[in-house]
């Protein structure tokens, strides 16, 4: 590990990646099927997630959405390719998409009293309820020299009593749904909740078990939903920055 760092540093390559870099990469790229999709349901049965369905239209629940790629080959067309920008968004719904509707500027939509509380700055306790790790490999890359969180005032903090936001991953296991639910009474208002990754919108692969939920919602209120399996550190830095109203920064 010294050797790493010692090369990357002779190489100067750690750069921090500027405000206007994380906004031009910083949206989840989901798959959308063009004009030459006929409906056939070839990709239907591909999907892993079910998160494919047809009805008068292509439609994709990316909250169900593993990213996985599958339906990308199975299409005889060659109709479907990973072209939709998905940022995160203050609606569930908001992460249906269908083919032929124009998908418009979504943005997160917080109270009011929340703003004027957070002001400029946030502090984030990040919350695994029966994640893969793979969110949390995402969660530990903010805090790194190319993402640096905490140039924008966000931080990671060791107790809820501290924290302004829950960052929830997984799909709230049986046997942390305790631990979450005194963790979110720990946390003081006005509290937000942020679900991040497919696995904590809406359960992804392990939920609607006996032994897992179907995501966050499902227990608590929450306020950002941020899509990827698992998201890329721009997609959650961007989430927070629009949550703050910071993406005027430059």
């Amino acid at each position: 590990m010294l050797d790493i760092i010692k090369r990357r540093v002779r190489d100067r390559r750690i750069e921090t990646e500027p405000l206007a870099i994380l906004r031009q990469q910083g949206c989840t790229r989901a798959p959308m099927a063009d004009s030459r999709c006929d409906l056939c349901g070839d990709c239907v049965k591909a999907c892993p997630a079910s998160a494919i369905t047809i009805e008068d239209d292509w439609i994709i629940d990316t909250g169900r959405c593993l990213f996985c790629g599958d339906c990308v080959p199975a299409c005889p067309k060659a109709s479907i390719s990973l072209s939709a920008e998905l940022p995160a968004v203050s609606q569930r719904s908001s992460l249906v998409l269908r083919r032929n509707s124009t998908l418009p500027e979504l943005k997160i939509q917080l109270r009011d009293e929340v703003r004027q509380v957070l002001g400029r700055s946030l502090a984030i306790r990040e919350v695994d309820a029966g994640s893969c790790n793979g969110c949390e490999v995402e969660v530990n890359s903010l805090s790194n020299p190319i993402y640096d969180l905490e140039r924008f005032g966000i931080k990671i903090v060791a107790s809820p009593r501290h924290a302004d936001m829950l960052l929830v991953t997984g799909p709230v296991t049986r046997n942390m749904l305790p631990a979450l639910l005194k963790t979110y009474q720990a946390t003081p208002e006005p509290r937000l909740v942020a679900a991040m990754g497919t696995c904590a919108i809406s359960g992804g692969p392990f939920g609607g078990t006996y032994a897992a939920g179907s995501g966050v919602a499902e227990v608590l209120p929450v306020d950002i939903f941020i899509p990827g399996c698992p998201p890329h550190p721009r997609t959650v830095v961007l989430a927070l920055l629009e949550a703050l109203g910071r993406l005027q920064v430059t």
